[in-house]
């Protein structure tokens, strides 16, 4: 990220992801190291590292911003993942229609749903 918003983890505005792999993401002529959130407000670093570990609380900051998004992408890192049911119906009360896929597939389906002005984010998992 950028050197004003790498101490915030925060990049405001509407970008794509240009690029994954070797552990981070590229996105508005900037690379990161590590996961993201891709909000309507903004892409966030995202200290989640592993799929099995996400708790609800990983989510507050989408949960925030719910009102503006009515898919939510989930990006399990290598492998497709099942969402424990208990986090499955605490996103499901934010109204948010929620995929999870790996993270390659739900960057690109990102990409083309963001290209078309649709209300999507993307919680997105580092991959190798």
């Amino acid at each position: 990220m950028s050197d004003d918003a790498r101490g915030k983890g925060f990049v405001p505005g509407k970008h794509l992801i240009d690029g994954y792999g070797r552990g981070g993401f590229r996105f508005a002529d900037m690379s990161h190291q590590g996961s993201l959130l891709a909000l309507p407000s903004g892409i966030y670093a995202w200290p989640v590292t592993k799929f099995e570990d996400v708790t609800s609380a990983d989510f507050a900051r989408v949960m925030q911003e719910c009102d503006q998004i009515d898919t939510l992408l989930i990006g399990s890192g290598e492998t497709m993942a099942v969402l424990p049911k208990p986090l499955y119906w605490f996103l499901k009360d934010g109204k948010l229609s929620i995929d999870v896929m790996n993270t390659g597939a739900a960057a690109r389906i990102y990409n083309n749903m963001k290209s078309e002005n649709r209300r999507v984010a993307a919680a997105l998992i580092a991959v190798n």
